[in-house]
């Protein structure tokens, strides 16, 4: 696995960027920031590019139901053997 620098949660209120964000990424169930969102915490942008991203895919469509779209998220991951 490849090894990418992140700024650690506790620095995030050193960057007006990320501090703005972290109310929005943070994973309020263990309270810290899952690493697939800190991977961005050096480009911002990137890390809001990419939350929205998500948040788009999981808003909700006509179709589908947001547990649908949790599920088969679940199914992928486990597919392709990602924790995530």
């Amino acid at each position: 696995m490849a090894w990418i620098e992140v700024v650690p949660d506790e620095e995030w209120s050193d960057d007006a960027a990320l501090e703005s964000l972290y109310g929005r990424v943070v994973d309020k169930d263990h309270g810290r920031v899952d690493y697939i969102m800190s991977i961005h915490s050096l480009n911002p942008r990137a890390l809001a590019a990419h939350n929205g991203l998500y948040g788009s895919a999981m808003a909700g469509t006509a179709n589908l139901r947001k547990v649908e779209r949790e599920l088969i998220a679940l199914v992928v991951s486990l597919e392709n053997e990602c924790h995530y």
